[in-house]
């Protein structure tokens, strides 16, 4: 008798709990907003901005838009320290895509993530050369990367080409090898890989260049973190609305 009045208890308190979680959940729900992409970008902007503001943080006009897409992108606010831009990068790197400059990503889910139909707009195009079975052939041949070997066929591109490099050092190191031996030299160079190794020494090695950069020094970064500053300097330079 008591063990089934307390299973009884149980099963009562499990309702009534399931009972209110419903309640809760249902309240959760009408509280949603129901937005459309546009505005809840806007509003998770402004959301940034509100949180910038109570920590008095005032980002450099040319940079602020970039670095809010990388926080926006990451939900980090770790970017607004660890984010490093060359003298006039912004100005240069936006001149760049207005002139048709090309980019090349070092991963497929960068490139899907660049808005190629705004790049278009001005004559660019986005590429991503390690799905390409040649570079995979050479790869193997040289015992290096396909990330390695990618920039040597990037360089191959006879125009401006801008680098968006977000998870292989060796991408960053094999640019650096090129510019240092004066075979390539990229004209902008956006430096986020994410990871353990090399990773911080590459960003290093590429700030040492002389080539206009944005570096996220330190491990983080990623290629949606490459993704997102291209997409912050095409937006700049197009309405959207």
């Amino acid at each position: 008798m008591g063990l089934s009045e307390g299973y009884f208890r149980v099963a009562v308190n499990t309702y009534d709990e399931n009972v209110r979680l419903l309640k809760v959940i249902g309240e959760c729900i009408e509280k949603i907003k129901q937005l459309e992409p546009m505005e809840i970008e806007k509003r998770s902007f402004e959301i940034i901005s509100h949180e910038l503001s109570e920590m008095q943080i005032t980002l450099p006009a040319d940079q602020e838009m970039i670095t809010k897409r990388v926080i926006h992108t990451s939900a980090d606010f770790d970017y607004i320290q660890t984010l490093k831009y060359s003298k006039d990068a912004v100005a240069i790197a936006k001149r760049l895509i207005s002139e048709g400059a090309d980019i090349v990503t070092d991963t497929n889910m960068a490139l899907s993530g660049i808005n190629k139909k705004y790049l278009a707009k001005f004559g660019g195009q986005a590429h991503c050369f390690m799905a390409d079975d040649e570079v995979a052939l050479i790869a193997k041949e040289k015992k290096t990367t396909r990330a390695a070997v990618s920039m040597e066929f990037a360089s191959r591109i006879d125009k401006p080409v801008i680098f968006a490099i977000g998870n292989a050092p060796t991408a960053l190191i094999e640019l650096y090898d090129m510019i240092e031996k004066g075979i390539y030299k990229p004209a902008f160079v956006i430096g986020v890989p994410v990871g353990f190794v090399n990773v911080e020494a590459a960003k290093e090695l590429i700030m040492e260049t002389g080539v206009p950069y944005i570096v996220n020094v330190g491990r983080k970064g990623g290629s949606n973190i490459a993704a997102a500053i291209c997409n912050a300097l095409i937006y700049s330079l197009v309405d959207r609305g």
